[in-house]
């Protein structure tokens, strides 16, 4: 009898330091994670990228052997091939994927069939109509669009009329810029007229510079201020006044960043720009993806912060911070 008690808490024994063998391999598993942006040619995507990185260097350190994979499309309205990348890290069984959909619906099949397929996913920057996801890691959207109406407002004295040029249809983060922009002139600055905001630009400079122009052909000689929801759309507004000579003649208020933008703002062409922290936005995506494969609770929103620069907080050191992301240093 005590033999076959002593046999028993053998193999107990045996079995437990084998299952904390088990345990202790799974941790220090090498997870792949795809960090899947909306595009990869703008400086916004770049900071995202750099962010990303730094999370899996510094998850390396604490013993976490963390690969980021980065691939996206070339343009911004390209949802098919978003969608083929998707598909593709879901068929190479990646741990995690980190993504940025670029449609909130057209999105929402390939994330649910990676789910099923043992692969989850979390969204960063902009929403997607989905509860299959692991977290919402972004900016207050509609708080961007707000701040943006709040400065246009003030500077404008509350009376004007103003062109909101939107971004891309589809794009959820965009358009809760626009709604809370719209939602803020409506109800604190009555006497502000909103002559058009039912104009998209595009995905591009381009495509945005060239709504710019249809849109100031039609208002140029009564439009007093103007509002546009992203980088690319900021970018073409921005040449399109500068070709035509009213680059700080209109009151104009931006989103994103770029030295393009503060150059413009120190010229005077540029009257606030409102800025996400994509860097930390790609870090915390990452980190978020990785405490979740760990088996760790995660919040389901986690929001990156948004602020209003202007050439009175142009120059403080938190606003440089934000403005120049450690880029070279990561994306080296």
């Amino acid at each position: 009898m005590r033999k076959a008690i002593s046999s028993l808490l053998m193999l107990a024994t045996v079995a437990a330091f084998g299952c904390n063998r088990s345990v202790s391999k799974s941790a220090k598993k090498k997870l792949t994670i795809a960090v899947i942006p909306k595009g990869t040619s703008h400086e916004f995507w770049k900071s995202i990228h750099a962010g990303a990185i730094k999370a899996s260097r510094e998850l390396s350190t604490q013993g976490n052997d963390v690969e980021v994979i980065w691939k996206g499309p070339l343009r911004e309205d390209d949802r098919e091939q978003q969608i083929q990348v998707v598909e593709g890290f879901t068929s190479q069984g990646v741990d995690g994927i980190v993504l940025a959909p670029l449609d909130n619906r057209a999105l929402v099949r390939p994330v649910e069939e990676a789910k099923s397929a043992n692969v989850p996913t979390v969204i960063i920057d902009s929403g997607l109509d989905s509860n299959s996801i692991v977290s919402f890691v972004a900016t207050d959207n509609r708080k961007g669009g707000m701040l943006a109406a709040d400065r246009l407002g003030q500077l404008l004295s509350g009376k004007g009329k103003v062109i909101l040029l939107r971004y891309a249809e589809g794009s959820a983060s965009t358009q809760d810029r626009e709604d809370g922009f719209l939602q803020e002139i409506k109800q604190k600055f009555p006497g502000i007229e909103l002559i058009s905001s039912d104009q998209y630009a595009g995905a591009t400079r381009d495509t945005a510079k060239r709504a710019s122009e249809n849109l100031l052909n039609r208002f140029g000689e009564e439009v007093q201020g103007i509002f546009c929801p992203n980088e690319s759309t900021t970018a073409g507004m921005l040449l399109a006044l500068q070709d035509i000579g009213k680059a700080g003649k209109v009151t104009f208020v931006g989103f994103d960043t770029s030295q393009t933008f503060i150059d413009a703002m120190r010229a005077k062409q540029l009257h606030g720009i409102v800025v996400q922290n994509p860097f930390n936005m790609g870090y915390l995506g990452v980190r978020t993806m990785v405490e979740s494969l760990q088996g760790k609770t995660v919040d389901k929103r986690i929001d990156t912060g948004v602020t209003m620069i202007t050439s009175d907080n142009l120059d403080a050191a938190d606003t440089q911070t934000l403005l120049h992301p450690p880029l070279e240093q990561y994306l080296k």
